[in-house]
């Protein structure tokens, strides 16, 4: 009977010291990634980096996107000024590894078939998912792709929903949380036969020294003020 135990995150947002925190508290597990590693923070390229050294699995989000275009049509000011200076800002090689993550990926944790993206199965990129407004889909969605897993990010959000078809989550944001709670937030999947588990984990880092490397790099001040309120 297969078992394993995996690690999932989204929403990183360039911020280097709460990745940093979530990987120190999994330990060596298998990485999986469901976008926005980018945008709003400061270290685009170390985070890049890092998740490249840990050989993470990844899809691709909107803040990602909207790096690689330099055009974030539909962004509030606030990030929009963040994914252009994001832009500017990448390495060439990290543009690279980026602009060839796909939009969704089909992964099998201990031979659990699972669907991961960054928004929903319909929209990979833009639509937000939230267990309140979409629960009652869950199950066709699980259905349709034939997995009894499906791990959505985007609303830096935590939720797990399970029913008779199988398991929907959201692991939160690790960079950027908006659920009240500014530790970083991130998910274990523990696999064990044909039972399935999701643990939500929350990570205290140096939010002061996040938010310092923002107002420096010059980004818009309240993208550092809302780190420490989680919001």
């Amino acid at each position: 009977m297969a078992r394993g135990e995996f690690m999932f995150i989204s929403d990183i947002h360039s911020n280097l010291e709460a990745l940093q925190a979530v990987l120190a508290d999994a330990g060596e597990k298998e990485v999986y990634c469901l976008g926005d590693a980018v945008g709003y923070g400061a270290s685009p390229n170390e985070v890049i980096e890092l998740l490249k050294e840990r050989g993470a699995t990844m899809t691709l989000g909107n803040h990602d996107f909207a790096a690689l275009s330099g055009e974030p049509t539909g962004f509030n000011s606030k990030a929009a000024i963040a994914a252009v200076w994001t832009s500017r800002n990448l390495s060439s090689e990290n543009r690279r590894f980026l602009s060839e993550l796909p939009k969704n990926r089909r992964v099998s944790l201990a031979g659990l078939e699972a669907y991961i993206a960054h928004g929903s199965p319909d929209d990979n990129l833009w639509e937000y998912v939230y267990e309140a407004t979409h629960s009652d889909l869950f199950g066709f969605y699980l259905k349709r792709l034939s997995v009894g897993l499906i791990a959505l990010g985007h609303t830096h959000v935590p939720f797990t929903w399970s029913g008779s078809e199988g398991t929907v989550f959201n692991p939160g944001s690790v960079g950027q949380p908006r659920d009240g709670d500014p530790r970083a937030s991130y998910a274990i999947v523990s696999v064990d036969g044909t039972r399935t588990t999701v643990e939500d984990r929350r990570v205290e880092y140096d939010i002061a020294a996040s938010a310092r490397k923002i107002v420096e790099a010059g980004l818009p001040e309240v993208l550092a003020k809302r780190l420490s309120t989680g919001d």
